[in-house]
């Protein structure tokens, strides 16, 4: 599979690239509400050649004299990952380019690269957006005590990378991220799980995080979440209504778990389930799309 940091799609004013941070192991027993037998046999019609695998993407934002980053990877957490700062540097990036970091959630595979080996914030110039309910499950410590020793250490994880960036933090719904972006909720898998809307010269893109993690799968069969999430049914009821309203409004998607080509338009419907189809095979403009 390819994992070219330079994916691109071209929004109006800005190019959005898909810049890979390698591969996590996970599982398919992760899952639940399917057969592991029809799990697999999904992956192998789709043509996944490491069914149990995990990738990571991050999107990288240019335009409008902006350098935006989504996410940051699991930064080499848990010998998982880690690819992501040497493919920045070859789609001609440096971390001190990047004015902001936008974050889906605060899962390790999306904020492990936020700080460096001392601690410190990686990304020197930019300013951290996230939701506020967001910070405000992860900085819950009682509530995450009942959560279990993974979620804890996530928590403690999220709260030194918020504080080291404490002075450039900002809250998507209270500050304007940048012109023609703007943030979307997408609850479930966490409580503040948001998504990222461009739009711009009538042409739309929808990060839309970890809405799924294992593409074919859960779009298929949307029904099907997997243990990360942190609730389940919202989880389920978020993926159905956002995989419904892009498959209606033929609207582009990009998400942290995808593989190859890294974007993708919804094809499908509640009734035959849904399925991924490349930009490269889909040449249709997309237009006045709202979320």
């Amino acid at each position: 599979m390819d994992t070219s940091p330079f994916l691109s799609q071209k929004i109006g004013h800005y190019s959005i690239t898909a810049i890979s941070d390698g591969r996590m192991k996970a599982s398919l027993g992760l899952l639940s509400g399917i057969d592991l037998t029809e799990a697999g046999k999904i992956q192998e019609k789709s043509g996944v050649t490491a069914p149990d695998d995990i990738h990571i993407y991050c999107y990288l934002i240019r335009g409008q004299g902006r350098v935006i980053l989504v996410d940051s990877g699991m930064g080499g957490l848990n010998y998982a990952g880690g690819e992501f700062k040497k493919n920045l540097f070859s789609a001609g990036v440096n971390p001190d380019d990047i004015d902001t970091v936008l974050l889906t959630h605060g899962h390790p595979d999306h904020i492990g690269g936020l700080l460096n080996e001392h601690g410190q914030p990686a990304y020197r110039n930019a300013k951290l957006f996230l939701s506020r309910d967001e910070a405000a499950f992860w900085q819950d410590e009682n509530k995450l005590k009942l959560m279990g020793e993974r979620i804890q250490m996530t928590g403690s994880l999220v709260r030194r990378t918020l504080e080291a960036y404490g002075p450039v933090l900002r809250f998507t719904d209270e500050a304007e991220i940048s012109e023609g972006i703007k943030a979307v909720s997408l609850p479930g898998h966490t409580p503040g799980h948001t998504g990222f809307l461009i739009n711009s010269c009538d042409e739309s893109l929808l990060i839309w995080g970890d809405i799924v993690h294992y593409p074919h799968i859960q779009s298929a069969r949307p029904e099907v979440s997997i243990s990360f999430d942190c609730d389940p049914a919202q989880a389920e009821k978020t993926r159905k209504t956002i995989l419904e309203q892009a498959a209606r409004q033929n609207l582009r998607v990009a998400g942290m778990h995808f593989g190859e080509p890294g974007f993708a338009y919804v094809s499908g419907s509640p009734e035959r389930g849904y399925f991924l189809t490349s930009c490269s095979e889909q040449q249709n403009v997309v237009r006045g799309i709202t979320v």
